[in-house]
């Protein structure tokens, strides 16, 4: 009996949660100091078929991937799937509230694709987007901002108006930025159809897993300085 009361003599009892909260204490500080300590984090992967894995296996999709990547180069991060396939950025704006999660602390937007597919109003999908980030940037998350780029399909006017769009809304809330998906695809950054063809899956628009691979490379290091401003 002389070790129970030990234990729980309120002294001793007292004295080693204090120890334990000064411990605590400094494994959170440390934590800020090397990044092998650092506090596990989540990020919110938000976007359309490109983010959601469509036409891949379970483990080549962009989520399971960077998980992977991230792994690879000590981070602790949970990355949350919110890519839902056929999605615009009406249908973004529209769930992104309920997305936002209380464990999230960062977010990764990928969305405009499907817009350009049906040829929204460059001004729609401004609206849109701006609505998205500003649902993240007034719960003080840090963004990253993934660019699209329309084809000369709808003419100069078009193009030049959507493709502005991405720029313009990182440049007002101050998110991390890449300006190009599509660019990371390919191992030279080059967007020509033949060039990107061996990157791409039989519909010409969603990445292989080799072209997944490729974007890492270009994203990752995104996603790092993202991480870097999120709050553990």
């Amino acid at each position: 009996m002389r070790a129970l009361s030990c234990i729980w003599h309120p002294f001793r009892y007292g004295e080693a949660r204090a120890r334990g909260k000064v411990m605590a204490t400094i494994f959170v500080t440390l934590a800020g100091f090397w990044p092998g300590m650092a506090a596990a984090q989540t990020l919110l992967a938000f976007g359309d078929s490109l983010t959601q894995g469509y036409g891949l296996a379970q483990d080549k999709g962009l989520v399971p991937q960077l998980q992977a990547w991230l792994k690879d180069h000590g981070r602790d991060v949970t990355v949350v799937n919110g890519g839902v396939s056929g999605d615009t950025t009406q249908g973004g704006l529209a769930r992104i509230d309920w997305s936002l999660t209380p464990e999230v602390n960062a977010v990764m937007v990928i969305l405009g694709g499907n817009d350009l597919l049906r040829g929204t109003d460059p001004a729609v999908t401004q609206v849109n987007l701006d609505g998205i980030l500003k649902a993240i940037t007034d719960r003080h998350l840090p963004v990253l901002l993934v660019g699209m780029q329309a084809s000369e399909n709808y003419g100069a006017a078009y193009k030049r108006q959507f493709d502005a769009i991405y720029p313009a809304l990182a440049h007002k809330y101050g998110t991390e930025f890449l300006p190009s998906y599509y660019a990371g695809i390919t191992p030279d950054g080059t967007t020509s159809p033949a060039a990107m063809q061996s990157y791409l899956q039989a519909d010409g628009l969603h990445p292989n897993a080799a072209g997944v691979t490729n974007e890492l490379t270009q994203l990752g290091p995104k996603v790092l300085a993202l991480l870097d401003r999120a709050e553990p």
